[in-house]
């Protein structure tokens, strides 16, 4: 096995607790400008204006959630809501895999391993190794996790591995997959195996899968959520589906960034899984959101899927020629207001996002516990219509938890421990409606983002604790009243709308949408759940 870096930062515990003897050459903990020299000798993308690198990754230019298999072991087969989103695999299907997929890494001209953190409290964080035979890929991974000191490389001990093999095909039949693109996680090996699919993403929600897993076995609630802090250092949490706001909201001027998208809640706080950060750049915009437009302008940035002006390079972040899930990836101190530690306090405030192309939820209501509980596991927004093939109106969707691709656990277990946090800490929670009024999708306008950063910062500032509220007649949720910035027709919903009738009906329509996906937990909700959803 040939060596191509110093010695520093090859770990002393080699390629072997892999299972893997490369005969090519491997490399170690390359840093981002070796990383991108060697993308650039191995073609594997083109660099754009200002230097970030540019890959496409066509077929999957999205994750492959039906592709994603948990293998059924005796350590963790109590533990795994198996289904749809935990799809089985036995330990011979996993044992002929893992085998074909060290073979093909062994056969590799080259191979580059980074080694890496997850977790930036050290009490819970995981030491992985990613091996790959992209640089691409490493430079991706060593973008969005915690990248140790070259002083702990030698003795870096990986206590999670991923195998990645993105051109591999598997069979079907021979691993008991569902197609030749597979994502298999082996808990108690603590070995995941990602293949069949260039796609970035995978290697990064992969992780924190595995994380959603271990962090709830040790006290430690793992949210799919970006999180902020404030000058009086105030932590704020985001929970949201793509498309209702997180990135930008919690990227705020005013307040420093900790993450953008996974997190723990310990006894300690707050602590980001990442060092990185992974934004949809479409129809970004220097003047919408500047800190995030500014990293595309970054050596050291992997822009993935977006399309290139062919003359000057530039990046044409309206183009969907290739797809709408356009990504940028970047550490996370290419934004100016960043926490280095990655951590912060207990939150003071938790912040549900919803984008409601029906345009009947209000814009901001503060929620119970109860109502808090009810509305985590809905995990609402709605796709709005022309999106998808067939979507001629607005479709409902709900994500357990805002996340519910990623549980391992049951939902209702991240419910209880949020319910848990909120009651000890004190923690106010807001739901924000980022999507329409004055009508549906079509009829209605998209709230104003301008209004809606108004809304946010005074609740996290404190000043709506006291302000009176007027409770919404369908979906129970009390609404304050007079927000500064914000116009006071703004803030009736029902008001909005022109036909007070149209907004009852469906108000209604989408209560029972509510009604019926809360029944599908059956009796594993209590009863004061259930009854804090809508009415009407």
């Amino acid at each position: 096995m040939a060596t191509a870096t110093p010695p520093s930062r090859e770990s002393a515990h080699g390629l072997g607790a892999q299972g893997l003897a490369a005969t090519g050459t491997v490399h170690w903990n390359l840093v981002a400008p070796e990383l991108a020299q060697a993308a650039a000798r191995r073609a594997e993308g083109v660099f754009a204006d200002m230097g970030p690198f540019v890959a496409v990754t066509t077929p999957h230019t999205g994750r492959s959630p039906k592709d994603k298999f948990v293998v059924q072991e005796p350590s963790s087969q109590a533990d795994v809501d198996w289904g749809n989103v935990n799809q089985p695999m036995t330990e011979a299907h996993f044992d002929a895999l893992v085998a074909d997929v060290r073979g093909y890494l062994n056969e590799r001209h080259e191979l580059f391993v980074q080694d890496l953190y997850c977790g930036a409290d050290a009490s819970y964080r995981l030491s992985c190794r990613y091996v790959t035979p992209n640089a691409w890929h490493a430079n991706f991974v060593r973008n969005m996790f915690i990248r140790p000191d070259v002083a702990e490389l030698a003795a870096f001990a990986p206590n999670f591995s991923i195998l990645h093999a993105p051109e591999f095909q598997a069979d079907p039949a021979r691993h008991g997959t569902r197609t030749s693109t597979f994502i298999v996680l082996h808990l108690a090996k603590r070995m995941i195996l990602i293949g069949g699919t260039r796609y970035a993403g995978e290697l990064k929600k992969a992780m924190f899968t595995v994380m959603n897993y271990l962090m709830p076995k040790q006290g430690v609630l793992s949210m799919h959520c970006s999180a902020n802090i404030g000058k009086d250092g105030d932590t704020a949490l985001f929970f949201g589906l793509s498309g209702t706001g997180k990135t930008t909201l919690s990227a705020d001027p005013d307040r420093f960034l900790i993450g953008d998208d996974e997190h723990g809640w310990s006894e300690h706080g707050t602590f980001n899984f990442e060092g990185g950060c992974y934004a949809k750049v479409i129809n970004l915009s220097m003047e919408q959101e500047p800190d995030i437009f500014a990293t595309t302008q970054m050596f050291g940035t992997i822009l993935e899927n977006v399309e290139l002006d062919p003359v000057t390079r530039k990046v044409k972040f309206e183009s969907q020629s290739i797809t709408e899930n356009t990504r940028a990836s970047y550490p996370l101190h290419y934004i100016r207001n960043h926490v280095p530690s990655g951590r912060g306090g207990h939150p003071k405030n938790v912040v549900f996002l919803t984008a409601d192309a029906f345009g009947v939820l209000p814009p901001i209501a503060r929620l119970s516990r109860e109502q808090a509980m009810y509305y985590f596991l809905s995990g609402y927004t709605a796709k709005v219509a022309g999106t998808e093939r067939g979507v001629t109106e607005p479709q409902a969707t709900f994500s357990s938890c805002f996340g519910a691709v990623f549980l391992v656990w049951h939902p209702t277990k991240y419910a209880t421990m949020l319910g848990e946090l909120l009651t000890r800490h004190d923690a106010k929670v807001w739901l924000i409606n980022t999507g329409w009024s004055g009508g549906g999708y079509g009829v209605g306008q998209r709230m104003r983002l301008w209004h809606t950063r108004a809304m946010v910062r005074a609740a996290l500032a404190g000043k709506l604790d006291h302000a009176p509220v007027k409770v919404d007649g369908v979906f129970g949720l009390a609404v304050p009243q007079g927000i500064e910035g914000v116009p006071d027709e703004v803030l009736d919903a029902r008001g909005t709308w022109k036909d007070a009738a149209a907004y009852d009906a469906q108000a209604a329509k989408l209560a029972a949408m509510f009604r019926e996906n809360i029944a599908k937990f059956g009796s594993a909700v209590p009863a004061e759940i259930v009854a804090a959803g809508p009415k009407g």
